[in-house]
């Protein structure tokens, strides 16, 4: 039997069990463009679009998927940076009954054409300046199309003209593509007639609707099969949580990454499954974010604590009218208690810290927004129909209050299980229950608190980083003989990677080298910031590199600079 304390600090306006609507994702845009069709659903740098308009170009190039021969079950990749076309393409892609793979626009060719042959996704839709970067993998894996866009595509006028001289000095690029072979410019897709789309039929708890990939402490990223019930439901909890918030009446800032489920599910999938409109901007700028959030006024802000503390730190933060924000849901790494309070001073609305993994579609937990009294460095209560236990690493049973243990998740978000992993899924997935890998306790009153994470994964600025493909790739350089990388504190990115390199005998190389090396090799989140140099690394008997020394080595060197 699980004891629930936290249920006795629920709010009336919360109940502890909800009703979900068993329909697919794709059903609700169908339905707010039926309900707001004349609703602003996005603002983009100045452009504007509609819930109708985003429901018939969503459709048009669902059309044209089918066209192209995707069926029920294909898997399509997304590799967008934050755009309309990121939000049109994910409904498309389940209209057109696919499944979602989103894909970091940072990755390079390595760890792209990884993700595709491990998905076997038969198309893409991305950028037109990694065009060249997806055309280089695409014999090694299973694409046969490609769907180009441009951030100019959806700019207004003149911005639109403007914006490929500034993308030609910022990338040195200019790609200049035809509509034609297995290549598809996604302007001339919706000019095309959309023909009447193959319905299929959806089992609401089977049917997968995103391919999220994460990692864990070995091996490189899985796909987590989240299915339309995963994503339904968390959507749904995250408006039960929302309770102030009505339909159709609220802006959401649309910063974080939309490739990440965290950014899909608490900003795409809740506002159009709300009427909300989307304010989107395609990465994080401080300046720019500030203007915007003075000039749109948006009224919901899930972020991580990087973004917080970027704006906090701005030298013209005050200058700036940022009011209209009430609500802040922070996720993706601990929020320091001196932040959620500059934070709430500087908008007057509410920031509080949440907790999830890309496993469970991802939110399990979260502090209260309104009225309720705060309970420092907690990460909050579960989520409702959610249940949350702390298992012993030893026997593996629950603890009690104020034990450390290894948090345990259950609830209708968590996933179906990794995609061609059944071992791993079966590592984690203990009779519905989902071990989190992270350390921590719950208190007297059902508060839970993460102390450490059993995991090696690095968090930097909000980016899951997997030490062993930085080390994989490393260990291709013909001066390195051993590698361990870690994360280490970073004020601002929460985490940095840092790598201990023992070099070959009679070989030497500079940290200018190795810094190119990463670069034409990793994406730039994971490039490490610091390295150091070591005649030998500390070994367990059987020679297995100690990470956690290290780890504790830097920790300690934290505290002594302190």
């Amino acid at each position: 039997m699980i004891s629930r304390p936290w249920l006795e600090l629920y709010p009336d306006e919360i109940p502890w069990n909800l009703n979900y609507t068993q329909e697919p994702l794709q059903q609700f845009l169908i339905k707010t463009a039926q309900t707001f069709p004349d609703k602003k659903a996005i603002h983009f740098l100045g452009s504007e679009m509609t819930y109708s308009q985003l429901y018939d170009e969503s459709v048009r190039l669902a059309s044209f998927l089918q066209g192209i021969g995707i069926v029920k079950g294909d898997r399509v990749a997304i590799m967008l940076p934050n755009t309309p076309q990121s939000v049109i393409s994910y409904y498309a892609i389940l209209m057109a009954g696919g499944v979602v793979v989103q894909t970091n626009p940072l990755y390079m060719e390595r760890e792209l054409e990884y993700q595709m042959r491990d998905s076997g996704a038969k198309a893409i839709i991305t950028l037109d300046i990694l065009y060249p970067r997806v055309v280089k993998i695409m014999s090694k894996t299973d694409l046969k199309d490609i769907i180009v866009t441009a951030i100019k595509d959806y700019l207004p006028f003149p911005k639109n003209l403007i914006y490929p001289f500034i993308q030609k000095k910022q990338t040195g690029m200019v790609v200049h593509l035809k509509h034609e072979g297995n290549t598809h410019l996604f302007t001339t897709i919706l000019k095309q007639e959309s023909r009447n789309l193959i319905q299929y039929e959806f089992d609401f708890k089977e049917d997968i609707a995103l391919l999220q990939y994460t990692g864990g402490t070995t091996g490189f990223p899985k796909g987590v099969m989240l299915t339309h019930k995963n994503l339904v439901s968390n959507a749904t909890m995250c408006q039960a949580w929302l309770y102030k918030c009505k339909p159709g009446e609220e802006k959401i800032l649309g910063l974080l990454p939309f490739f990440h489920v965290y950014g899909m599910t608490a900003v795409v999938i809740l506002a159009v499954m709300q009427g909300h409109e989307i304010i989107i901007l395609p990465k994080f700028d401080v300046k720019i974010t500030l203007k915007t959030i003075q000039k749109q006024r948006p009224t919901l802000f899930p972020g991580a604590p990087t973004i917080y503390i970027g704006l906090l730190n701005h030298p013209d933060l005050l200058r700036y009218d940022l009011s209209s924000i009430h609500s802040c849901l922070s996720g993706s790494a601990p929020l320091p208690i001196e932040v959620q309070q500059r934070f709430e001073d500087v908008t007057g609305g509410k920031l509080v810290e949440g907790y999830g993994l890309s496993e469970s579609s991802p939110v399990t937990h979260s502090n209260f927004l309104w009225d309720l009294p705060r309970y420092k460095g907690s990460i909050g209560v579960p989520w409702p129909d959610t249940d949350a236990v702390i298992l012993s690493l030893e026997t593996g049973e629950p603890l009690p209050s104020g034990e450390v243990g290894e948090i345990a998740v259950k609830g209708p978000q968590v996933m179906k299980g990794y995609w061609n992993r059944p071992e791993e899924t079966a590592q984690v997935l203990k009779d519905g229950w989902l071990l989190t890998g992270d350390l921590g306790y719950m208190d007297k009153q059902g508060n839970f608190y993460v102390v450490d994470r059993k995991k090696d994964m690095i968090i930097a600025g909000g980016f899951n980083i997997y030490p062993r493909e930085i080390e994989e790739v490393f260990y291709e350089h013909p001066a390195i003989q051993e590698i361990v990388a870690v994360g280490i504190p970073d004020p601002y990115r929460g985490e940095t990677v840092k790598v201990y390199i023992v070099l070959k005998e009679d070989f030497s190389v500079t940290e200018e080298e190795l810094n190119e090396f990463a670069r034409k090799n990793l994406a730039a989140f994971k490039v490490p910031r610091v390295y150091e140099f070591r005649k030998e690394l500390p070994k367990t008997a059987v020679g297995k590199i100690l990470r956690r020394a290290l780890v504790e080595e830097e920790k300690r060197k934290s505290k002594d600079d302190l």
